[in-house]
């Protein structure tokens, strides 16, 4: 099941993928256009990976981790499916991430790896802007690339993990303006999702509606006011969004 949060009629409301439209809860269903799209969850914690494909790694010129690479994202830095994301008048190099999410379930504390899916609700796209030439300390990717409003922007649908057979092996794809420029598998992390699960669960407990976005494979180009970027993942949609300039 394909599951949104939308508002529309000056409400927010629970939706339903059906057959391309989006079905609310009253049996309308109406075109994606029409309706103003939301994140698909509300999170309490965002975990996010740095660095979890080897590829992209090299891509900007550094080595892979040994061990998972996180930070922590605030809620102001979540959007959803077709909106905003403004590009700071002064960036030299701001790129997309096209990443698979993973939706918490339930309260899970020092998880087994073997188990680690039984604690997951659901998966969605996001969409995690990078600004470079913000890069500072010596650590990576630091609190103002990654914190910023509106730069990650998640859905357009939460879907069922009982619908995906196969989390680590789906299709990862970025178009620009309707040209593909980035393609991956989530075969090719570096810590796949059940590691990630034990991995977080061993020293923090894990509640329903947590995120893990669990990085981005190479591809990563430099994007412009005014570029519609769609990121999309095999089984889950396509996430669409848009590039303003923060200038008047």
């Amino acid at each position: 099941m394909k599951r949104a949060r939308i508002a529309f009629e000056g409400r927010v409301q629970q939706a339903w993928e059906d057959n391309g439209r989006v079905r609310l809860s009253d049996g309308r269903r109406l075109e994606e256009t029409e309706v103003v799209w939301l994140p698909p969850v509300m999170p309490g914690t965002i975990l996010a990976l740095g660095l979890n494909y080897a590829d992209h790694a090299a891509e900007i010129a550094s080595q892979a981790p040994e061990e998972p690479m996180v930070f922590l994202k605030g809620a102001n830095t979540l959007v959803g499916h077709r909106a905003f994301t403004p590009r700071p008048d002064d960036a030299t190099n701001m790129h997309y991430e096209c990443e698979l999410a993973i939706v918490i379930g339930k309260l899970a504390r020092n998880v087994a790896r073997a188990d680690a899916y039984d604690y997951i609700a659901g998966y969605t796209v996001a969409n995690d802007y990078a600004v470079r030439n913000y890069l500072e300390g010596i650590y990576r990717p630091n609190f103002r690339i990654k914190s910023r409003d509106n730069c990650t922007p998640i859905g357009p649908w939460l879907v069922d993990a009982a619908d995906i057979a196969d989390p680590m092996n789906l299709r990862l794809t970025t178009r620009v303006n309707g040209e593909i420029t980035q393609e991956g598998s989530t075969r090719e992390m570096i810590f796949d999702v059940p590691f990630l699960i034990e991995y977080f669960s061993a020293f923090m407990t894990l509640q329903p509606g947590d995120l893990i976005l669990t990085g981005t494979p190479k591809g990563t180009v430099n994007v412009m006011p005014g570029d519609e970027v769609i990121t999309e993942i095999e089984g889950l949609g396509a996430l669409h969004n848009t590039i303003i300039s923060r200038k008047p």
